[in-house]
């Protein structure tokens, strides 16, 4: 037996004895995610135990390093950790803007003390973070940005709007773009991390079609950022942004890969129109593009896996990220268009219990900003064709 193999049976058994039943079980709503925080209130105590013993083992965060709070796993052992989890449908035991990008940008950036400071609590869960790029002003065109940082000495004083801050009303720290020079354009941002509890910060949620709303505007009036909480150099934060941005566009185009537990579209499909004499769907058009649609899915699960070795690894070209993250959108809108066809009228009800709030309609909504969040489809396309086709500008 070889090492990893040994490692794929411990893992396996620690797994089996360790992660609770109900958190095995496919996610019912929005509540059965755990983002952790100050603020956090574990929707059972299951998540909370589940929670505590992977941050415990370092596997909230497997490939970080032990001494900031990681597993210390190698690439192939968190593969294997990844794939004994979704064996078994275990959920993720914490989702976070500061695992999925903050973490790896003050990895490659960060001083040790940020490192330490940041890190562990992001690990365990006991900070929830949020992201200050997009402004009224500086949306695809994210380096016009004008939210300054004015040096008073010791510290930054911060005046500006952020908007499409996801989960800002909710969060506890702040990962912000700032002018700290109008000279130029790119060459004039820094990067900084803040408490957004912060005398001067206030958050006003934007409603979307779906009736939820994971997005803000948030308002700096006048906030001191002590110069420590500054990220690599001053003034060159934009390649702080450029790295996170790729990291972020992996997170989104997990999207594609759809939740662990269960299979909803097929489920649901079944549940509306039944099943043939044959075993199969009875609705021959709904199951053909179904078919379609899986053998997409899979293929783009193929690919997320070599993406993601190759990523890690730093052998992922440039703009690959921006392919990952328009193709996984394009699959999670497609896989959400499906879902409402097998559901059929019913699929559009709004408010009942029995179709928990109108779960399915509302997530179909929300899959409308997929092409926009973490960058527009339009501008992924034009940096694939560039980058990736070398097409003319």
């Amino acid at each position: 037996m070889t090492d990893l193999d040994q490692f794929r049976s411990e893992t396996r058994a620690w797994l089996a004895e360790n992660c609770p039943p109900e958190m095995r079980e496919p996610l019912r709503s929005e509540k059965d995610v755990c983002w952790g925080g100050r603020n956090y209130v574990p929707s059972s105590p299951a998540q909370k135990e589940w929670l505590d013993r992977m941050a415990a083992r370092g596997w909230t965060v497997p490939d970080w390093p032990k001494a900031y709070g990681g597993g210390g796993l190698s690439a192939a052992e968190t593969k294997v950790l990844r794939e004994e989890m979704a064996a078994i449908n275990a959920r993720n035991p914490l989702n976070s803007f500061g695992i999925s990008m903050l973490g790896p940008a003050l990895l490659k950036y960060g001083t040790e003390e940020q490192k330490v400071d940041h890190l562990t609590k992001i690990a365990r869960g006991e900070i929830r973070w949020c992201q200050g790029y997009s402004e009224p002003n500086a949306g695809s065109d994210l380096a016009s940005l004008a939210t300054s940082a004015d040096d008073k000495g010791d510290h930054y004083l911060v005046n500006g709007q952020k908007v499409w801050t996801s989960y800002a009303d909710q969060a506890d720290w702040i990962f912000c773009l700032v002018r700290t020079d109008k000279t130029s354009k790119q060459g004039g941002i820094s990067f900084v991390l803040f408490d957004m509890a912060s005398p001067g910060v206030s958050t006003r949620p934007i409603l979307l079609i779906s009736g939820n709303s994971p997005f803000c505007e948030t308002f700096f009036d006048d906030v001191k950022v002590p110069k420590a909480n500054l990220v690599h150099e001053e003034n060159k934060g934009w390649d702080v942004a450029k790295y996170l941005l790729g990291h972020e566009r992996e997170m989104i185009s997990g999207m594609g890969l759809g939740h662990s537990g269960g299979n909803p579209l097929i489920d649901g499909a079944i549940a509306t129109v039944g099943l043939d004499h044959d075993g199969r769907l009875a609705d021959p058009l709904l199951r053909a593009s179904i078919a379609v649609f899986e053998v997409r899915a899979r293929a783009f699960g193929a690919m997320s896996e070599r993406f993601i070795d190759e990523l890690k690894a730093g052998r992922a070209h440039p703009a690959q990220p921006s392919m990952m993250k328009y193709y996984g959108t394009e699959l999670n809108k497609t896989r959400h268009e499906l879902m409402m066809s097998a559901g059929g009228s019913d699929a559009l009800e709004w408010d009942s219990d029995r179709s928990r709030g109108g779960a399915a309609a509302r997530s179909w909504l929300r899959t409308k900003a997929n092409s926009i969040e973490g960058g527009t489809s339009e501008i992924q396309l034009n940096i694939v064709a560039k980058r990736i086709l070398d097409l003319p500008a």
